[in-house]
């Protein structure tokens, strides 16, 4: 008979590690999943710009490194949004060298219609889990964005 095989046990740091992979692993398959199979009309990144836009009007230079993307990504992905009514572009009242990009109602249409849909979409999967795995992920959220602020 052969003896019973025993592991140490992980050390804290492991167990943080581990952890730490895999809580990013998971967060990064949702956040995918969201983007991805929610029923949007728009590309994930046209999104991400528009989100900004709803705040203030932005320069292109401001939506590049809000988005760390390059300045020529941004300018293709601002021609989109123009081209598709979702934005405009207008100089800078106080430099009229300075291009402003403002959203338009459009953009705005857009934006909340693909809010809906992505909360729609997690809604039905939360909907699915237990009272106590919900309570679960109401703790974990708190915790997330904790997380995101540092």
């Amino acid at each position: 008979m052969k003896p019973p095989v025993t592991t140490a046990p992980a050390s804290p740091a492991t167990d943080v590690a581990e952890l730490a992979t895999t809580l990013r692993l998971a967060c990064m398959r949702i956040s995918r999943r969201v983007r991805f199979e929610s029923a949007d009309a728009i590309a994930p990144h046209h999104f991400s710009v528009l989100v900004h836009l709803e705040k203030a009007p932005r320069t292109p230079g401001e939506l590049a490194s809000v988005e760390r993307v390059s300045a020529p990504s941004m300018t293709r992905t601002l021609r989109g949004l123009v081209e598709l009514g979702y934005a405009v572009r207008s100089a800078d009242a106080s430099d009229r060298r300075c291009v402003q990009i403002t959203i338009t109602p459009l953009g705005r249409q857009v934006v909340s219609a693909t809010r809906e849909s992505r909360n729609e979409w997690m809604a039905a999967r939360v909907a699915k889990l237990s009272a106590a795995q919900q309570r679960l992920l109401q703790d974990a959220s708190a915790i997330l964005d904790r997380l995101a602020a540092q």
